[in-house]
């Protein structure tokens, strides 16, 4: 099937996705902010997770179901499919070394796809994952 967009205009739609400050990330960082934990958001370190927990050395990866392939909800792209397929496996690739290094360095790890924060009330799927972490604040 062909594009129904022009170069230009794919080009253009393409560019303006954003990798930092997406909703998910958002949606995450206000509900800590809001129960008052201390994170810090893309943080310059070895792995550059999405967001860490100094406190208890937790590195947290906010990955779109897409771009990192989710292996509950990723659809082979129908145009262009030796590029994205490609692009997809090399980011898989650098996710999957970027986890390991941060764990010899000590940092636990934790992903949370976005499909997880969409199909859930974003404040209770932050609730979900804090629970998980026991970090609970009274």
């Amino acid at each position: 099937m062909a594009d129904i967009l022009s170069k230009k205009a794919r080009s253009k739609r393409m560019s303006l996705i954003r990798s930092r400050w997406t909703k998910p990330e958002l949606w995450v960082h206000n509900s800590l902010k809001g129960r008052k934990i201390n994170h810090k958001m893309h943080p310059r370190m070895i792995g550059s997770p999405d967001i860490i927990i100094p406190k208890i050395k937790l590195a947290i990866f906010i990955q779109g179901c897409f771009w990192h392939k989710c292996k509950k909800c990723y659809k082979k792209p129908k145009n262009n499919k030796l590029f994205w397929q490609n692009k997809v496996r090399i980011n898989v690739k650098r996710d999957n070394r970027n986890q390991r290094n941060l764990r010899i360095s000590g940092w636990k790890v934790m992903v949370v796809w976005e499909h997880s924060i969409k199909r859930h009330k974003p404040q209770e799927s932050v609730r979900v994952l804090l629970d998980k972490l026991d970090l609970k604040k009274p």
